[in-house]
């Protein structure tokens, strides 16, 4: 079979389906749909409290602090708590909520008391190893 009549058949074919099959149109995946949800479901749960504060990751990778003052069915509103400026943020436009940290946690805490027992059980047991009443003047000692 000819190469020309073939390259022209399917150059056709694929104008054809290009002009005649719908153009998809820019819907919303099916992650952005869940995120949305999900920040949906952790404004309400968090609610409309001034004592919870939250912080807002937006898509546009910019970052809000507030607390929660109205909560709607496609957006809700974020209060700065030291300017007093309300901003109403769509939770299409949310990439993450959660609660406002408040300083080291539990974990890191415990971890760093750790650390410094350790440090000090070491000391204090590896100086008299090494030092001998004082002979040594190397190290530690």
């Amino acid at each position: 079979m000819p190469k020309k009549p073939v390259s022209l058949l399917l150059a056709l074919l694929l104008v054809v389906l290009n002009l005649y099959l719908p153009t998809p149109t820019r819907a919303q995946s099916a992650t952005e749909v869940s995120a949305a949800q999900k920040a949906r479901t952790t404004a309400t749960h968090l609610g409309v409290n001034p004592d919870k504060r939250v912080e807002v990751k937006l898509r546009d990778k910019t970052k809000l602090k507030g607390y929660i003052t109205a909560v709607a069915q496609d957006s809700f509103t974020l209060t700065d708590a030291q300017s007093g400026v309300s901003k109403t943020v769509a939770y299409a436009d949310v990439s993450e909520i959660k609660k406002a940290s408040k300083g080291w946690s539990t974990k890191a805490w415990l971890i760093l008391a750790g650390v410094g027992v350790g440090a000090i059980v070491t000391f204090i047991a590896v100086k008299p190893a090494l030092c001998d009443g004082g002979a040594q003047t190397r190290g530690i000692c």
